[in-house]
């Protein structure tokens, strides 16, 4: 294992939350997703693997589980590189969660509202590592993702919507965050944004001519075991992949209580929950819990 990011990146990392890195992919693999990504964008059978834009339905905002569509996307998930760093910041053992791609189109790329990864999928400690790699350049004009720098350190911080799991932090003051502590995680295209999982994010629409689009693996501690298995965080499981390292015999848990995603009704993705388009055809459809959280 290759030491890829500094003492001062890591560092960064544990104080802020994040970290923004260049240098870990070349361009022409940057070039070669982002033409995957085009084919994909164009496919007859779009509504078959995305999400749709709500303001433009010919548009998508989120393609599922990008490895399951091209190798090009498991050899970046996969890149020895990337899981020397992802090795940094939360040990050797290291699994491959999910993946997912969101798309930004211009004009209409969807706001993502407030929150924090670990809401969503609760586990027995906080070994979870998202990373963004954008396939575009990220600038602010074209919705670049933003962060509350040091957030993560007050905990997981309340989701809550009229008494359910709403998806979001319906206001960053309200929960205890010093707005101006947020920070625009602008970079060329390659780079790669580092992201804890209490560490709270957001991403507003994208009003400029240009895509923002972005590759998300996510891993995990091979000992972080998740606490939830409702629907939208089960389907993870499944295809949950241990990259480097051994598997592990126990289950590492760190004291404390963590509130589960109770929501009003199934829902399929952020974007559908924070919009509350999951209660739209009136149904609260159950999540198989009752308890409001666990604790280990």
């Amino acid at each position: 294992m290759g030491n890829v990011l500094t003492k001062a990146q890591i560092e960064s990392f544990r104080e802020n939350g994040f970290c923004v890195v260049q240098g870990i992919f070349d361009d022409h693999v940057i070039e070669k997703a982002r033409g995957i990504v085009d084919n994909l964008l164009s496919s007859p059978s779009l509504a078959d693997l995305a999400e749709a834009e709500p303001e433009d339905s010919s548009k998508a905002r989120r393609i599922w589980a990008p490895t399951a569509r091209d190798k090009v996307f498991v050899d970046i998930a996969e890149d020895s590189r990337l899981i020397d760093a992802v090795a940094q910041l939360i040990g050797d053992d290291v699994v491959l969660q999910y993946s997912k791609l969101n798309v930004k189109p211009p004009q209409v790329g969807s706001v993502v509202d407030w929150h924090q990864d670990f809401a969503y999928y609760p586990h027995t400690n906080q070994d979870l590592l998202a990373t963004l790699i954008y396939l575009d350049d990220a600038t602010r004009e074209n919705a670049c993702l933003r962060v509350a720098a040091g957030s993560h350190r007050q905990g997981l911080l309340s989701h809550e919507v009229d008494g359910y799991f709403g998806g979001k932090i319906t206001s960053l003051t309200d929960v205890g965050v010093d707005e101006s502590t947020v920070v625009d995680c602008e970079g060329p295209a390659g780079s790669v944004v580092f992201l804890h999982p209490l560490v709270a994010h957001s991403s507003e629409k994208n009003l400029s001519d240009r895509y923002r689009r972005v590759f998300i693996p996510a891993y995990r501690a091979a000992d972080a075991f998740p606490i939830y298995y409702g629907p939208h965080a089960a389907h993870n499981e499944p295809n949950a992949k241990l990259l480097r390292g051994k598997p592990a015999k126990a289950a590492r848990c760190e004291g404390g209580a963590w509130p589960l995603p109770i929501a009003a009704a199934e829902f399929n993705s952020l974007y559908q929950i924070q919009e509350g388009a999951h209660l739209k055809d009136g149904g609260k459809a159950s999540t198989g819990y009752f308890a409001h959280e666990v604790t280990v």
